[in-house]
């Protein structure tokens, strides 16, 4: 099966559809992107902008979910910030102003005690 996430005007996919391998294939049996995009337009209109993604991460960075942005300059899918706080870094990694967690599994991000002191944001679990 082949995935194509169905994008906006602003590049922000809006649903990913799964479609036959077969409705991607060329004449020489070879998987081709656009005739999997052409597929896609006959089905949901010609005037619809499409990307294929790969479930498994073989492609354009990560799985394309709805909220995810495609970047067209690095070709790949930016999936949504977690918190508004957190900004992308340049392996386009979402993370937090305050860097990683003190102890992973043991802290969870807190946005509103983030933007009530910018110097807090990591909290302890209490099951921690």
């Amino acid at each position: 099966m082949a995935h194509f996430a169905q994008l906006n005007d602003s590049n922000v996919v809006i649903s990913v559809n799964v479609i036959a391998d077969a409705d991607c294939l060329d004449d020489n049996g070879n998987e081709s992107e656009a005739i999997g995009i052409a597929f896609c337009k006959s089905l949901w209109g010609s005037d619809t902008n499409w990307k294929q993604t790969s479930y498994n991460n073989n492609i354009r960075g990560t799985y394309a979910n709805p909220g995810s942005t495609y970047n067209p300059s690095k070709d790949k899918f930016i999936p949504p910030s977690p918190y508004p706080s957190w900004v992308l870094n340049s392996d386009d990694n979402w993370e937090s102003p305050l860097g990683e967690s003190p102890e992973v599994d043991k802290y969870s991000w807190d946005e509103s005690a983030y933007q009530a002191d910018n110097t807090k944001g990591w909290i302890k679990d209490d099951f921690a």
